[in-house]
């Protein structure tokens, strides 16, 4: 059974989203002021829901605060699928987003793909292209220090390297990390390949491809 966090200032949403995920076993609490969570509570859990159109303090804002802070999973309920929005979502640290409307199945499929992905535990490590991953502490490190990717970033970068050499498409990208399949996976996919690659430019390394066309590779030319 795993610990979530619903903030969202829509009640019947709250209701809504409580009861599909508690049909999984998972213990949901809700929270309708987003103003009223703090980083100590966040803590407890094992996933954030976060709407991001409230009044007050909103998702954005929210993640923003408590991110330094919280290790697990921030997945954002939201109707604003643009760009944009994307960027600044997944720049403050989210790890997905999941479009309004949502069906029931979308929601728990989404969320249980995350939990599953947090409970992976691969004993070994890999360095490729100037990287040094640590499959089991979900960590990746150049030149001796470790590199602030979000919990999505790392896990694709880690797939990419594990296969060096192979073409994945953005939606290949997203259901193996992921676990599945959904409309609008692109998006997220691409926006967390813009930010992996600014992290990895300020240590001057540039080991992800693009395949015009087709979408990402880890070149077998850069094993190490």
């Amino acid at each position: 059974m795993s610990k979530l966090l619903v903030v969202d200032d829509d009640l019947d949403m709250l209701d809504l989203v409580r009861a599909a995920l508690k049909k999984d076993g998972h213990q949901v609490d809700i929270e309708a002021d987003a103003a009223a969570v703090q980083p100590a509570r966040c803590q407890l859990y094992d996933l954030l829901l976060l709407d991001v159109m409230m009044p007050g303090e909103d998702g954005f804002s929210l993640c923003g605060r408590i991110r330094a802070e919280v290790d697990c999973p921030i997945l954002f309920l939201t109707a604003k699928a643009e760009d944009a929005a994307l960027v600044q979502g997944f720049g403050l640290g989210a790890d997905d987003y999941i479009k309004k409307p949502f069906s029931i199945a979308e929601l728990r499929a989404r969320v249980n793909a995350h939990l599953r992905r947090e409970v992976r535990q691969p004993a070994s490590t890999l360095s490729r292209g100037g990287v040094r991953f640590d499959m089991q502490a979900k960590v990746a490190m150049a030149d001796e220090h470790t590199l602030p990717f979000t919990k999505g970033e790392y896990a694709i970068c880690e797939h990419l390297a594990l296969h060096a050499g192979r073409v994945f498409t953005k939606e290949q990208l997203y259901e193996a990390v992921f676990g599945f399949d959904a409309e609008g996976d692109s998006s997220a996919v691409a926006e967390h390949i813009k930010n992996i690659r600014a992290k990895l430019k300020a240590d001057g390394l540039s080991p992800i491809e693009t395949v015009w066309g087709v979408g990402y590779k880890w070149p077998k030319d850069n094993v190490l």
